[in-house]
């Protein structure tokens, strides 16, 4: 999960995503330190160029404004620099999902959920709130189908994804490894709603046989934080209906030699 105050390089190199406000952060950190290199200095040039072209120049002033390192930062950008150093930053901004924000849905949510309800959650939602993974998401995904008692209220629906920016949606269990749902994880209570959490180790063998550059993207955040021989195993254990079908084994084979250059385990 990236942290605020996170190592500059650290957060920006091989990462899909950045958080503008975790890059901001680490920009004040970074520019405060004695010695930068010269390729420590472009970054940090770099990334307040993505960030003002990002916020706007008036949010970009501001902060600029209210920042202690406001002289070190004006000191790297009156350097000259041969070229830009870093240019797919700004492409890569996005502003993550924040777990509170999931939890305070589920709390108002609650409000209007008058009989006890089970709601397994799986995909990227079910990866930020646990801390595995640090993006943006629009969607809550539900495995199989959101509870009728819910999805029925659909002007409540609409509301939220207006306010929230979230979507309650649902995926087909069909996705994910056989036994998932033995393996679900309890992760809070809200009222008469109980939410479970998709096992960490079931939404990466799910996400193994996407075509979708967003699911690669994803284990290649996950795949670091896993240990490969459990994931071999548990792949083993559950996906032998999955393998049955060659076009999701081929899927599969590519992207597990993309994470770790070398053939799917037999």
């Amino acid at each position: 999960m990236v942290a605020r105050g996170k190592d500059l390089w650290s957060l920006v190199q091989g990462t899909p995503w950045v958080d503008p406000g975790d890059l901001a952060e680490a920009v004040r950190i970074q520019a405060q330190e004695h010695g930068n290199d010269y390729r420590t200095r472009l970054l940090i040039r770099d990334s307040v160029n993505a960030l003002r072209d990002y916020w706007g120049a008036e949010a970009w002033t501001h902060w600029l404004e209210r920042n202690k390192v406001r002289d070190d930062i004006e000191e790297i950008f009156s350097e000259e620099f041969e070229r830009v150093g870093f240019p797919t930053l700004r492409s890569r901004l996005m502003e993550k999902t924040d777990p509170e924000l999931v939890r305070q849905f589920f709390r108002e949510l609650s409000g209007h959920v008058h009989q006890p309800i089970r709601l397994p959650i799986g995909g990227s939602v079910a990866l930020i709130l646990p801390g595995f993974l640090s993006r943006g998401t629009e969607d809550i995904d539900v495995v199989n189908e959101v509870p009728a008692p819910i999805r029925d209220q659909h002007k409540l629906l609409n509301e939220y994804q207006r306010r929230y920016g979230l979507l309650l949606t649902h995926f087909q269990a069909h996705y994910l490894p056989s036994g998932w749902d033995k393996r679900l994880h309890y992760f809070d209570t809200f009222g008469s709603l109980r939410v479970y959490l998709v096992d960490v180790l079931d939404i990466f063998l799910g996400k193994l046989t996407s075509i979708r550059t967003k699911d690669l993207d994803d284990l290649r955040t996950l795949a670091p934080q896993l240990d490969k021989q459990t994931l071999s195993e548990r792949m083993k254990e559950t996906m032998e209906s999955t393998f049955a079908s060659a076009e999701l084994r081929k899927r599969a084979q590519h992207n597990w030699y993309v994470l770790y250059g070398e053939d799917l385990p037999a």
